[in-house]
């Protein structure tokens, strides 16, 4: 059965919105631990502001190497206000349940299914028993107030098992969790 992983960019306050705003440095370790988890992810889900984000930026941004693989691997957007993913090559909207859609695509073969961004689709997945690792790259800054964080302050307790933590020459965090299951 396929894994489910999700990678974000939090701060110490747990801040997750927009990264670009508030995150100090992007390292060499965050580098390596992107381009890891890229490496065995075959399909991502993307929920509808990241993908409303990135259609309009990536498929241009040809240059790059991310573009090249974001834009080849098959994206499924889960929206219920989108009527159609047609303007990024590769792109499925999820009709119906998302939980049954990703049961569903977990037991298709292939690699690992990546989350990119989408910190509310990656609250969801925890919440239905699905999202199987996540990694954090926690950067030494608090974002402050009037920030989406990855859980809000009434979220059901939720334990997790730490598999790695590394320290990068940024001062930041790369933690790694499994549910607890």
């Amino acid at each position: 059965m396929r894994k489910v992983f999700a990678g974000l960019f939090s701060s110490l306050d747990s801040v997750v919105e927009a990264p670009n705003e508030w995150q100090p440095a992007f390292d060499e370790e965050m580098g390596a631990a992107l381009s890891r988890m890229l490496d065995q992810q075959d399909a991502v889900l993307l929920g509808r502001v990241t993908f409303t984000e990135w259609a309009g930026y990536w498929p241009a941004a040809t240059d790059d190497p991310f573009a090249s693989w974001i834009n080849s691997t098959p994206k499924y957007v889960a929206s219920s206000t989108l009527d159609s993913v047609d303007r990024w090559a590769n792109s499925t909207l999820i009709k119906g349940s998302v939980a049954d859609f990703v049961e569903e695509l977990r037991r298709q073969e292939g690699g690992t299914i990546g989350v990119a961004g989408s910190p509310s689709l990656v609250r969801s997945l925890v919440d239905l028993g699905l999202l199987d690792e996540l990694t954090l790259m926690i950067s030494p800054v608090v974002a402050g107030g009037g920030r989406k964080r990855l859980f809000a302050d009434d979220a059901a307790l939720t334990k997790f098992e730490l598999v790695e933590a590394q320290p990068t020459s940024s001062g930041a965090l790369i933690a790694t969790y499994r549910p607890a299951r």
